[in-house]
């Protein structure tokens, strides 16, 4: 038997990632887990450069884009998320979002990571490569990959029905 205590979605705030909150959302529901939704921002410090004595700065600019994730992170998860679902909000900075996710399901103990994928294909994944692709490969534990449009597996709870008609 399958047993799911604790479900992790990497999201890059983009509708393949909204697809996987759907599914983590339905999981953690079905399966009593806790869910943790988790961004990795870019380490723009890292990517910083000198050239004869010349650097540049770019903490101002880190700060402003984690604030930026900050603010997206927290509005995906609502407070119905975080009192029935126990739902947290994780903001870690990297230059490899994929270790990151890997080490962060490793220090978290996940039994599920779900994640987007834009499917590329031809040059643009071989220049890009998937950041799913790696976690995948690398993950301690399985990992859902999903992409938008999705199939319709999950279906919203009749009262989001009733509310969007």
């Amino acid at each position: 038997m399958v047993i799911l205590k604790r479900i992790l979605v990497a999201t890059d705030f983009g509708e393949a990632a909204e697809v996987a909150l759907t599914y983590g959302r339905e999981l953690a529901r079905r399966f009593g887990a806790r869910l943790e939704v988790l961004h990795v921002c870019d380490n723009a410090i890292a990517r910083g450069f000198g050239v004869d004595g010349f650097t540049v700065d770019f903490s101002g600019l880190q700060r402003e884009i984690e604030a930026a994730a900050r603010r997206q992170l927290d509005a995906l998860i609502d407070e119905k998320d975080r009192a029935t679902l126990s739902a947290r909000a994780i903001l870690t900075v990297s230059s490899s979002p994929a270790l990151a996710i890997v080490e962060y399901a490793k220090r978290s103990n996940a039994d599920l990571i779900l994640m987007g994928t834009r499917g590329r294909d031809g040059v643009a994944h071989l220049l890009m490569g998937s950041v799913a692709e790696r976690v995948v490969r690398i993950a301690p534990c399985p990992v859902l990959t999903l992409h938008h449009p999705e199939r319709e597996f999950v279906r919203p709870d009749a009262s989001v029905a009733v509310a969007r008609a």
